[in-house]
């Protein structure tokens, strides 16, 4: 039987499990399984693959995506740019790294942008953030990154003007604030100066709609939550691990 899971910690809420459960009783796949692994330390992380000779790919979760690099033999291009894994295939023995969120994150997106997306404003600075300042700078939309603490190049949310949201039509929540059980929780930010050109992208997906999704709603804006960028990124890492040889990224 083969093996697959998920590090990080804590994992009571987790999707990967769930989901992948639900593919392989769907799709009639066999022999194979996917457990959670909440390891309290990455140090811990080395032994999963001796103890497990069947293991063969892990997805990562917060707050390893950074520790995990340097235990990767051939870590790929994107996870040195942006030095976040969330994805890890053993293939003859070494350990190769990918960050599938840069691919759920960009075509999860695509179908939303519109021309008038050019700047946007990015909440947070975690793993996740990594991959979505990727995905923009592909995208050539420039943005702002805010954070609680202003620093080169970060504001803080007490910094974000109305007038900067009339130019920032696309906000993108990379924090965990408003994630359940928090749900009454949001960025502070001017709602009211947003409109129906706004588009807010909740990486959050527990609750399906957060009170920052709310908020922008009420004032006409579109909006989306994780749900779907997860379904991708999934996808990718079985495409990853189900691949004759390691493929490039």
């Amino acid at each position: 039987m083969r093996h697959f899971g998920l590090i990080g910690y804590p994992l009571s809420h987790s999707f990967s499990e769930g989901y992948f459960k639900d593919k392989f009783q769907r799709e009639h796949v066999v022999d194979v399984q996917y457990a959670n692994y909440p390891i309290a330390n990455i140090n811990e992380f080395a032994s999963l693959w001796y103890m497990d000779e069947k293991m063969e790919g892990l997805n990562v979760t917060i707050p390893y995506k950074k520790e995990v690099i340097p235990f990767l033999q051939f870590p790929s291009s994107v996870v040195k740019s942006i030095k976040a894994c969330n994805c890890i295939r053993k293939f003859n023995g070494a350990l190769y790294g990918y960050n599938t969120d840069v691919i759920g994150f960009e075509n999860s997106l695509l179908p939303f942008l519109k021309p008038h997306h050019t700047h946007a404003l990015l909440l947070g600075t975690g793993g996740a953030s990594a991959a979505v300042e990727w995905v923009l700078q592909k995208l050539n939309i420039s943005y702002q990154v805010v954070s609680r603490t202003s620093s080169v190049n970060k504001l803080t949310y007490e910094q974000v003007t109305p007038e900067m949201l009339a130019i920032h039509t696309l906000i993108i929540n990379t924090s965990p604030v408003g994630m359940y059980p928090n749900v009454q929780d949001a960025p502070v930010l001017p709602y009211e100066a947003m409109g129906m050109h706004h588009h807010l992208y909740d990486l959050v997906y527990n609750p399906n709609e957060t009170l920052f999704l709310k908020k922008g709603a009420a004032q006409g804006a579109t909006i989306q939550n994780g749900l779907a960028m997860l379904h991708i990124q999934a996808e990718k890492s079985w495409e990853i691990w189900n691949a004759p040889t390691p493929i490039e990224q």
